[in-house]
């Protein structure tokens, strides 16, 4: 079992910077590749980014390619999202999810991939 808890949203202007962080409980938090996913008033749920559990690997959605970066710190098992150059459009609450890894490079996509779920931290990006 892992629980997850989200931290850092806040309100921002278009341009600012946040970091959002997720940390887990448990003593197996290095098996786990973690992800973001995002959900926006009106939309549906949205992959963000995802890191697999060495770190040695991650994806992007190309929304967010160049501006958010995606790290972890297995020692802490914390996972943290940097967002540079916020855009109003990236408005949405945020939750980081975990993915037990099969191997070193597993970086799942889907949201199904995900066992389990933070309650997510809002965003929220003024113009």
């Amino acid at each position: 079992q892992v629980q997850l808890v989200e931290s850092g949203g806040g309100l921002v202007q278009a341009g600012g910077s946040l970091r959002l962080s997720c940390a887990a409980s448990g003593r197996t938090f290095s098996r786990y590749a973690m992800g973001w996913f995002r959900l926006a008033p009106g939309k549906e749920r949205e992959f963000v980014v995802a890191i697999s559990w060495s770190g040695g690997n991650t994806s992007y959605a190309d929304s967010v390619k160049g501006r958010f970066t995606i790290s972890r710190d297995n020692a802490k098992n914390t996972v943290y999202l940097q967002m540079n150059s916020l855009k109003p459009e990236d408005t949405a609450v945020y939750y980081c999810a975990a993915a037990l890894g099969y191997s070193g490079s597993y970086c799942p996509y889907f949201a199904y991939e995900y066992e389990f779920w933070g309650q997510g931290t809002q965003v929220t990006v003024s113009s």
